[in-house]
């Protein structure tokens, strides 16, 4: 009897891995605004340098619910709420980086880092040259950049470009909950001011993560991108939210016969040269796609990279960009979504690339 119960389990078993894909341990899922809480949560818990200051972060949460919880777990010396002047919290923010401690500064969104742009680029940026290298400043900012959806043209512009065109500032942006885990830990312990530009819409996407990830000491360096898709017939180059539309769009071309290289950015500055050129030289055509405007963007950086290396004489076709559209938001929801690129965008420019009908 005990002999029949146990092969009625394994062919029920079987039956359920065959229909149910129950057969591995489903991997651990986390969404994005959990992944950059954790990562917050564990390097103040490492190292008490490490606090938050911001507006609507202590007890409040957070407007988008990202540092949850750790102002009931770290007190109000170490979360503290400000008043709504970014360039007044952010001076505060540099000065006690100056000072020897490790502020996130969080803006609730990096439109209004436009009002603390004096204290990120000629504070923060310049001050370690300025001073021969005496005098380093360990600051993360971070917020939501990028358009989020019906908050019109003052609140939806990309200032990836904009803060990477500066040196002093390292800028990262990532995609997955991994990449936003890995880079804000990376960001806390670098010695150097760390801009970090997150995406809203992103905040409630959960991705899998590895048990790697899932450890306190994980961390993504920043300047490494990641080849999210491998392929051969045209390199797609991305950063935050947009490396989901060429990962979708890949996807699309698959089914023709058209396989894409995926590469997430995930740094802006300073940019992964190499894994551009090795892809570039791989599949000989390439695509940038970006949220933001396209004079002076991310992808036209991009253009220029390749054009003045060795990979130019790999190249088949022009450097295509998929970009936001040329103007300030609309408000309008049907505008909006014209204004900002999709993956049918994305797929008709690989074809372009590739003389494809």
């Amino acid at each position: 009897m005990a002999a029949l119960q146990t092969l009625a389990r394994r062919c029920s078993t079987s039956i359920l891995k065959r229909h149910f894909s129950v057969s591995s341990p489903v991997a651990a899922q986390m969404t994005v605004r959990d992944a950059l809480n954790t990562a917050m949560n564990e390097e103040m818990k490492r190292d008490e340098s490490v606090f938050l200051l911001g507006e609507e972060v202590a007890e409040y949460d957070g407007a988008y619910k990202v540092s949850r919880g750790l102002w009931r777990k770290y007190g109000d010396k170490r979360v503290m709420d400000t008043p709504i002047t970014e360039m007044g919290f952010a001076g505060i923010a540099v000065g006690s980086a100056m000072a020897g401690l490790k502020p996130i500064c969080e803006f609730m969104t990096f439109n209004f880092s436009m009002q603390a742009i004096d204290q990120v680029i000629n504070s923060a940026a310049k001050t370690y040259y300025m001073s021969a290298g005496k005098q380093t400043v360990p600051i993360v900012f971070r917020g939501p950049n990028g358009a989020a959806a019906g908050v019109a043209a003052q609140h939806s512009q990309c200032f990836a470009a904009w803060y990477g065109h500066c040196p002093g500032l390292k800028v990262v942006s990532p995609y997955s909950s991994e990449d936003a885990k890995g880079l804000l830990k990376s960001a806390i312990r670098d010695p150097n001011p760390v801009v970090c530009m997150e995406n809203e819409l992103m905040y409630g996407t959960a991705f899998e993560m590895s048990d790697e990830a899932m450890s306190e000491e994980f961390l993504v360096p920043i300047g490494k991108a990641k080849i999210e898709r491998e392929g051969t017939h045209c390199t797609l180059v991305s950063h935050s939210k947009s490396v989901g539309l060429c990962l979708e769009a890949a996807q699309i071309l698959e089914k023709e016969n058209i396989f894409c290289e995926v590469i997430n950015l995930r740094t802006i500055r300073p940019m992964d040269e190499e894994t551009l050129i090795n892809s570039v030289k791989k599949t000989n055509h390439l695509v940038t796609v970006e949220g933001g405007w396209p004079q002076f963007g991310v992808g036209a950086e991009i253009v220029a990279k390749v054009m003045e290396s060795d990979a130019f004489d790999y190249l088949d076709a022009p450097v295509y960009r998929v970009t936001g559209a040329d103007i300030p938001m609309p408000y309008a929801a049907t505008l909006e979504r014209a204004t900002l690129p999709g993956t049918q965008d994305v797929v008709l420019t690989v074809k372009k690339s590739l003389h494809i009908q």
